[in-house]
């Protein structure tokens, strides 16, 4: 039976890890419900140390329940703040905090918390939220500039206020930064649809919306890697910011983009996008409507994934491979012909009319001798990372 404090799991980035969340007296110590199930969303066990002023604006019980273990509010005997955290996070990070923290005061249990990890390396993420006025004082740069050994992640400022990011972002940079140390490889990804102009008016598209590829470049960012995305048109949208992503609409502007970013020799490549393989040089101006009909005459393209393999050297590539209408043994060999074609290292194939349906596999992963089911989008990127890390 499904318990109401349960989560879907999104992803496995913080699987075996134990993350110590302080909550400081911030009015944005309300989100703290949210943060916790978004921590436990991608495995992490929750270890949550409130301060007393954070206990005046959300109850301990409430995030004893989001977080599914006891949450720590006063010294105790056992000294649970000692505990060996694999990553440390302040979310709110109020300025009280921030100064004792920079002057190394150990006056409440998450101080105490903070100290141990300095000493023990282990990674500390803090995200102020505050009022302008008071962040705006130079003594918060001061402290700001003063915080050693921990990263800070600065919210939007909306209504006057700095506040804290939406709780996707916070986690996703947690387990980029409890990752980096041991990851840190550069990989690129094109993804979405490319549109071409058949006058000044009208273009034609093919049909992608990007979600695919969102999922997979969030999901090597939040693994510690630097992702470098090259987007075409996408009706989907990441559900955090990623740092660097490029737009690049039409199929000749994709390819130019990969182009430019090969020279900075990334680790490996995933061919996602659903690159318009024919199009037409454009009319001058608009055609005027009323006509019958209008006759396109569409040229072939320049096959990216084979253009792109005189830039790339020997970095990992992943290939895409969509068709209709097959059986799984024909959809396996469009594949394979398509790792032999193009040298990629495996190629996500799938077939169209199995997408969408429960019933049957998300799609297949295929490598030069062997083919396997894909479950779900998680199964998709963590056998594209296997390989491209391997």
């Amino acid at each position: 039976m499904t318990r109401d404090a349960d989560v879907d799991l999104h992803s496995n980035a913080l699987e075996g890890k134990n993350v110590a969340l302080g909550v400081t007296g911030g009015i944005a110590a309300t989100e703290s419900v949210r943060i916790c199930r978004e921590l436990r969303r991608h495995g992490a066990s929750v270890t949550v140390i409130m301060t007393t002023a954070a206990t005046n604006l959300i109850t301990p019980l409430a995030v004893e329940w989001a977080s599914l273990s006891k949450v720590i509010c006063e010294w105790g005997a056992e000294m649970s703040q000692l505990e060996e955290f694999d990553a440390v996070l302040v979310t709110p990070a109020s300025r009280n905090f921030l100064s004792r923290y920079v002057n190394g005061m150990m006056d409440n249990p998450l101080l105490m918390t903070c100290s141990a990890a300095r000493a023990r390396g282990t990674p500390i993420v803090m995200v102020p939220s505050m009022h302008k006025d008071l962040f705006d004082d130079p003594v918060t740069q001061d402290l700001l500039d003063s915080v050693n050994y921990a990263s800070i992640i600065l919210g939007p400022f909306e209504e006057g206020r700095y506040k804290q990011p939406h709780p996707v972002q916070i986690i996703a940079e947690l387990c980029h930064l409890v990752h980096a140390p041991n990851a840190s490889m550069h990989f690129a990804i094109t993804l979405g649809a490319n549109r071409a102009p058949i006058d000044s008016v009208r273009a034609i598209q093919n049909a992608s919306s990007g979600h695919t590829g969102w999922c997979i470049a969030e999901y090597l960012h939040r693994f510690g890697h630097n992702v470098t995305v090259i987007a075409g048109k996408t009706s989907a949208a990441p559900s955090f910011t990623l740092p660097n992503v490029i737009r690049a609409g039409s199929p000749d502007e994709m390819l130019e983009k990969c182009m430019i970013v090969a020279e900075s020799k990334p680790d490996g490549w995933i061919h996602a996008a659903a690159v318009l393989d024919y199009y037409t040089a454009p009319l001058d101006g608009k055609k005027a409507s009323g006509d019958d009909e209008w006759i396109l005459e569409l040229q072939p393209g320049p096959k990216h994934i084979r253009e792109l393999s005189k830039y790339i050297g020997d970095a990992r590539r992943i290939g895409f491979k969509l068709e209709t209408n097959v059986t799984v043994d024909q959809l396996r060999k469009r594949a394979v012909d398509q790792i032999d074609m193009y040298g990629v290292d495996a190629t996500v194939a799938n077939i169209m009319e199995q997408m969408h349906d429960p019933k049957t596999p998300r799609g297949y992963f295929v490598t030069e001798n062997d083919m396997t089911e894909l479950h779900d989008i998680n199964d998709m990127c963590e056998s594209i990372l296997n390989v491209l890390t391997s």
